[in-house]
C-alpha cells in the first residue's frame, strides 16, 4: 500500500481473539486499514496462551454462531474440519439429562462445532490475518481511549518495547473480554458508569483432556449431565465434549459447596459419584487421561447494559466478552459474539462509515443476539442460592416455570424439542417458544413416556467400554 490510510479510515480492534478476529474481519470492508491490538504475542498456530486460560475448557458453537463465523469466512467449517475440528448433530448426536429427565436424541435439526479453543482461534485466526488489511499488534496493551465525551480518537497502547503511543482511528471496537475496562475508559472520558447485572452462581469448573477408547475416536455423542438449579442441594454437572485427534475433554462443574477438586485423582470419582448419573465417570474410567485438572471461578454472567446508556461517544462499541459474559456451560459466548460481529457489518453496510450516531446504532445491534443468550442463562443460574442479591424476580420465576414446562414436553416431544433447540442454538428468537401451537404441547406435555436411561445405542457402549 503506497500510501498510509488516514485516521479517519483506520479501524483498531483491541483484542484478538475469536470475538476481536470476527469483528476485524467485519471491519475490513470498510475500513482502509484494520489493527488488532492484543495483549498476548500470538501463537502461529493453536498453542495455549496467558491472555485464555478458559481455552483448557469445554467449549463448543452453536449453529447460530457457525452460520455468523460462516458469513463472514465463507468456508470456515470445513476448514476447521480438515484441521480435525466436528461437525456434529444436534439432538441426534447428544446425550444429555436435564432437570426433567433424559432427552431422547431426535433427528437432526441443528448442529455444533467441537473443537479445542486453541485450535478454533487459530483457525479463524490465520483466515482473518491473510487479509492484507487487517495488522496484528500483538504483545501491545491498551491503556485508554483519547478522545472526549461526543467522540472517541483512538487509542492509547503500549507496545512489546514499552514504548507508549496513540493509534489515532475512525472507529475503536472493545473486544477484550471479561477484563474490559471499557467502564473505566468512559468514565475518563465524562461519561456515566452503564447499567449492570451480575448473577454469580457460585460455579467452579474443572476439566480435564482424555484419548477416547479407540473405538470411540472417530464417532461419540456429546455426553451432558445438568444440574437441578431448584433441587436440593449444589447444582453438579458435567459434560464431554469429542474434539479433534481422537480426545475427549470432560468438564465437572458444582456451585457453592459442591465444587469439583482441582485434584486428579478425585476428577473421576466426582464424575461418577456426584452428578445425577455415573455415566460420564463411567466413560472416563475407560480414557486416558492427557493432562492434569485445570480450573476456574470465572464463571459469573455478567451484563452491561452500554445500549441504554443516555449519551454515548461516536466511533467506539463494545462486543463479545466485553458486553456480557455468561457462565459457560451453556455455551452460548462464542455464537453470541459471532452474532454480534455480523450485526457490527450489518449497521456499517446500511448506514455506511463515519454516518452520525453509527457506534451508538452498532451498540444497540451487538445487544440484540447477547439479550438472548443472556436471557436463557438468567433462566436458570438465577435460582442457584446466592447468585443474585435480591433472589429471583416475578418475571424469573415466570419464566423458569415455563421454561420446565417445556423443557418436560422435549423429552417426549420431537416437534418441541426442535423448537427448544431453535433457541438454545441461538438461530431463532425466544418468541418461537410463545406460539399458539407451542403453548398448547406445553399444557399438555410430553406425547412418550420419559427414558429410564442415558440413550446410549448398543455400538456406542460397546466402543467406550461400558457394555
Amino acid at each position: 500500500m503506497s500510501e498510509r490510510p488516514s485516521p479517519e479510515r483506520t479501524a483498531v480492534v483491541l483484542g484478538g481473539s475469536h470475538t476481536g478476529m470476527l469483528a476485524a474481519r467485519a471491519l475490513a470492508e470498510f475500513a482502509d486499514r484494520v489493527v488488532v491490538v492484543e495483549r498476548d504475542a500470538l501463537p502461529e498456530g493453536p498453542a495455549p496462551r496467558k491472555g485464555l486460560p478458559q481455552a483448557r475448557h469445554a467449549h463448543m458453537l452453536w449453529s447460530g454462531g457457525v452460520r455468523a463465523v460462516e458469513e463472514l469466512l465463507p468456508g470456515l467449517t470445513e476448514a476447521l474440519k480438515a484441521a480435525g475440528g466436528r461437525r456434529h448433530p444436534v439432538t441426534t448426536g447428544v446425550v444429555a439429562l436435564s432437570a426433567q429427565g433424559w432427552f431422547r436424541r431426535w433427528p437432526e435439526s441443528h448442529h455444533v462445532l467441537l473443537a479445542g479453543r486453541d485450535l478454533l482461534d487459530a483457525t479463524i485466526r490465520a483466515r482473518v490475518l491473510a487479509d492484507e488489511r487487517i495488522e496484528l499488534l500483538d504483545a501491545a496493551e491498551a491503556l485508554g481511549l483519547t478522545g472526549t465525551a461526543a467522540a472517541v480518537t483512538g487509542v492509547r497502547i503500549r507496545a512489546r518495547d514499552g514504548a507508549e503511543r496513540t493509534l489515532p482511528a475512525g472507529l475503536v471496537i472493545d473486544a477484550t473480554g471479561r477484563g474490559s475496562r471499557a467502564p473505566h475508559w468512559l468514565a475518563g472520558l465524562g461519561l456515566p458508569a452503564p447499567e449492570c447485572r451480575e448473577i454469580d452462581p457460585g460455579v467452579v469448573y474443572a476439566s480435564r483432556l482424555f484419548l477416547a477408547p479407540e473405538a470411540a475416536r472417530e464417532e461419540f455423542p456429546v455426553v451432558n449431565l445438568q444440574s437441578d438449579p431448584r433441587g436440593d442441594g449444589p447444582g453438579r454437572s458435567g459434560f464431554l465434549l469429542p474434539i479433534e485427534n481422537g480426545r475427549w475433554i470432560a468438564t465437572l462443574a458444582g456451585t457453592r459447596g459442591g465444587e469439583p477438586s482441582a485434584a486428579n485423582e478425585d476428577f473421576i470419582p466426582f464424575a461418577r459419584e456426584k452428578l445425577r448419573h455415573p455415566l460420564l465417570g463411567e466413560l472416563l474410567e475407560r480414557a486416558e487421561p492427557l493432562s492434569d485438572v485445570s480450573v476456574t471461578r470465572s464463571t459469573v454472567n455478567r451484563r452491561h447494559f452500554y445500549e441504554r446508556m443516555p449519551a454515548w461517544p461516536e466511533n467506539f462499541a463494545v462486543l463479545g466478552d466485553a458486553l456480557a459474559v455468561f457462565n459457560p456451560v451453556y455455551g452460548h459466548g462464542l455464537a453470541a459474539a459471532a452474532q454480534s460481529a455480523v450485526r457490527l457489518r450489518a449497521v456499517l453496510r446500511r448506514h455506511g462509515w463515519g454516518a452520525p450516531g453509527l457506534a451508538r446504532r452498532v451498540q444497540r445491534a451487538a445487544a440484540r443476539p447477547v439479550r438472548a443468550a443472556w436471557d436463557l442463562a438468567l433462566g436458570q443460574d438465577v435460582f442457584y442460592p446466592g447468585a443474585a442479591a435480591s433472589g429471583p424476580t416475578v418475571r424469573d420465576r415466570l419464566l423458569s416455570a415455563y421454561v420446565d414446562r417445556l423443557m418436560r414436553t422435549a423429552t417426549g416431544n420431537g416437534r418441541i424439542a426442535r423448537r427448544v433447540t431453535d433457541v438454545t442454538s441461538l438461530e431463532r428468537g425466544a418468541q418461537v417458544l410463545l406460539t399458539p401451537s407451542v403453548l398448547v404441547a406445553a399444557a399438555l406435555g410430553p406425547l412418550r413416556p420419559p427414558l429410564a436411561g442415558p440413550p446410549l445405542t448398543a455400538e456406542e457402549q460397546k466402543a467406550a467400554g461400558v457394555l
